[in-house]
């Protein structure tokens, strides 16, 4: 263990001890109570047609290290309170960070000033009146009053490892929570708690490179230990590495680049971007356009997943059936592009005003039975793919997507991983691929760096599309 992780280690555990009582003090977290009082007093000073109010409240604190040492530790917690006003069919949103009543009373003049500055909006729907909500439990006080000392004993035992192993680890150690609530002078009133842990972590050798991530409501998910024994494994195997040719091979990608891949989907099943024929599944709907084994759910409610029960204008979000068997059968709703459509709101409406529509925000893959070890021990000569980097779009309407591998991309030889390989540039539609899978994993809660988490398998897909190879 380095003198540094040592000492911020030890220092932090007294620092715990003489301010346990302190910290737990430090964090002051909203009741539904105090959140109306606020509402309340918004609507107290606004004269207009409608009034809506989003409070948010956000306490972050991130533990960073590098070179085996922690280098920084930051905290912050922030309210904000944004007032949405209507005027004469004309609706405007201003946000202001403090709750006096001069505050408030600012922020509702400055938004009815911006709604008066705007064009009529013929699609503005009246606001909701109060909604039932199906309950949800994402808030665990362990992660809410986590320690800079907790995440530093867990930093010490990873830099311990990396040490003894002769590696360099780097990455980051978050827990929060956040609270939110709207309400609007219909009577509508909805609030949620969460809790957030992360950890990252990517181990270095002189041309190597190993990475795991995770995160969760509850920090007893996230086990800082393994992970990094992950990428630590995959940095010592990935030494000295090979190079393949370029083109089309079997590959199997870990849960993490699955997420990368298939989160460039998920505004395709909104239903704006279907009005606007924007969605990769204008005129698809209906028509199997993946593979049989591929069915997709946006679900709010499933255990892995996270986020509130209720979408940016209040309204409770349904489970929806994305996709059937390789078929794009249903697409979510806001109120106003479900008008539009003929069709119900699902509960996938952003804050308004916005030019987004909706989108679901918790897509859950159906998965196999399958591991990663059976998918390579079934698999004559292919590529593990730890995790991808840098994905942009290349063709929207078919989903064809670019980007690279990156910290642990592996040679599979005759059912064993045979080392290294120096990392790939693919071009591959992300359609296609769905359409080429072989095999799938338990679906998992997934974290990348390219897309938000999601519930998605590790897969074992044919032909996928290597361009180039890297030069590391």
């Amino acid at each position: 263990m380095s003198k540094d992780i040592r000492k911020s280690t030890v220092k932090g555990r007294a620092s715990a001890r003489r301010k346990s009582g302190a910290a737990v003090a430090g964090l002051h977290l909203l009741s539904d109570a105090e959140m109306r009082r606020i509402a309340d007093r918004v609507f107290k000073f606004s004269d207009a047609d409608e009034t809506e109010v989003e409070i948010g409240m956000i306490s972050d604190a991130l533990t960073r290290f590098a070179n085996n040492t922690i280098h920084q530790n930051v905290a912050e917690q922030s309210l904000a309170v944004s007032v949405r006003t209507v005027v004469d069919g004309r609706t405007a949103r201003a946000a202001t960070n403090k709750t006096d009543d001069d505050s408030l009373r600012r922020v509702v003049e400055i938004s009815k000033s911006l709604a008066r500055s705007q064009p009529r909006n013929p699609d503005l729907l009246p606001m909701p009146r109060q909604q039932k909500y199906t309950k949800v439990a994402r808030y665990f006080e362990n992660t809410a009053y986590a320690t800079p000392a907790d995440r530093a004993r867990a930093v010490a035992r990873v830099a311990e490892m990396a040490e003894k192993n002769k590696q360099t680890a780097a990455g980051i150690f978050s827990t929060g929570v956040t609270q939110s609530a709207i309400a609007n002078t219909k009577g509508l009133f909805a609030s949620h708690r969460q809790t957030r842990a992360e950890f990252s972590i990517t181990i270095l050798e002189s041309d190597s490179s190993g990475w795991a991530k995770a995160n969760s409501p509850d920090l007893k998910r996230i086990d800082p230990a393994a992970l990094a024994r992950s990428a630590s494994e995959k940095s010592a195997a990935s030494r000295k590495p090979g190079e393949a040719a370029p083109g089309r091979w079997t590959v199997i990608l870990e849960p993490s680049a699955v997420l990368d891949l298939v989160g460039f989907l998920f505004y395709d099943f909104a239903g704006t971007a279907m009005w606007d024929q924007r969605s990769c599944f204008t005129k698809r709907m209906g028509k199997r356009i993946m593979g049989e084994n591929i069915t997709i759910h946006d679900d709010a409610y499933h255990p892995l997943q996270s986020g509130a029960p209720f979408d940016g204008e209040g309204i409770p979000r349904q489970k929806i059936l994305l996709v059937d068997k390789g078929v794009p059968t249903n697409l979510v709703f806001s109120r106003a592009t479900a008008k539009k459509m003929r069709a119900r709101p699902t509960g996938h409406g952003s804050s308004l005003p916005n030019d987004m529509g909706e989108a679901p925000m918790n897509l859950v893959f159906g998965g196999g039975k399958s591991t990663v070890d059976e998918m390579v021990r079934s698999t004559d000569r292919g590529i593990l793919v730890t995790r991808l980097w840098y994905i942009r779009d290349v063709d929207p309407y078919e989903k064809v997507l670019t980007g690279m591998t990156r910290d642990g991309t592996f040679s599979v030889q005759n059912g064993k991983v045979a080392g290294g390989l120096r990392n790939f540039r693919f071009n591959q539609g992300v359609l296609e691929m769905l359409s080429n899978v072989e095999m799938m994993g338990p679906a998992v809660r997934a974290a990348g760096e390219e897309s938000f988490e999601m519930v998605v398998p590790p897969m074992k897909v044919r032909n996928f599309h290597f361009s180039e190879v890297t030069k590391f």
